[in-house]
């Protein structure tokens, strides 16, 4: 089975030609070691030297040289506005506070779906939506830069979503 083992990041794939894409939910995304099936069949290996989260249009650069490009999924989201932006960025602080991943837009939110994120947002006001829609959440307080690439030669930097696999940093006491 071919094995990804470095990526290419959407700002260095440079229209480079591309064997089969793999189209992956953001849990998916953020798998160090998985195996997963391209849109042409291609079972792809993917198993990363460091824990990154890829995004939309990455590029999963196998072993052979070939090329798999990534695509986010769809996923059941909720996307939540507010009347401002002083408004909007409560919202976004709650959600942080909580440990939620986000995907910040110019002028709404979103995240996984879940009732207890509902119940928080609906309890602060928001305008709520339940939608389908690819999940590119944040990188977080941990995150590295986005991977790239240095030629063809497989270098590649994670973006960590966390410094020690989510676990190891410590967690101040908030009051909820």
């Amino acid at each position: 089975m071919p094995r990804a083992t470095s990526v290419i990041s959407a700002a260095h794939r440079h229209d480079r030609p591309v064997a089969d894409t793999v189209i992956l939910n953001s849990t998916e995304r953020s798998a160090q070691k998985i195996t997963v099936a391209g849109t042409k069949g291609t079972a792809v290996e993917i198993d990363l030297r460091l824990p990154m989260r890829l995004r939309t249009d990455d590029l999963l650069l196998l072993e052979d040289g070939t090329l798999v490009e990534v695509v986010a999924a769809p996923e059941p989201l909720i996307e939540a506005r507010a009347a401002d932006l002083p408004g909007l960025s409560r919202l976004a602080w709650h959600l942080g506070d909580r440990h939620i991943p986000v995907q910040v837009l110019p002028n709404r939110v979103r995240a996984l779906r879940d009732a207890a994120t509902e119940t928080l947002l609906t309890s602060l006001g928001a305008k709520i939506a339940m939608i389908d829609a690819p999940f590119e959440p944040e990188g977080g307080a941990y995150a590295l830069s986005q991977a790239h690439d240095h030629g063809q030669h497989g270098h590649a930097h994670a973006d960590h979503d966390d410094c020690c696999g989510g676990h190891g940093h410590h967690h101040h006491h908030h009051d909820h």
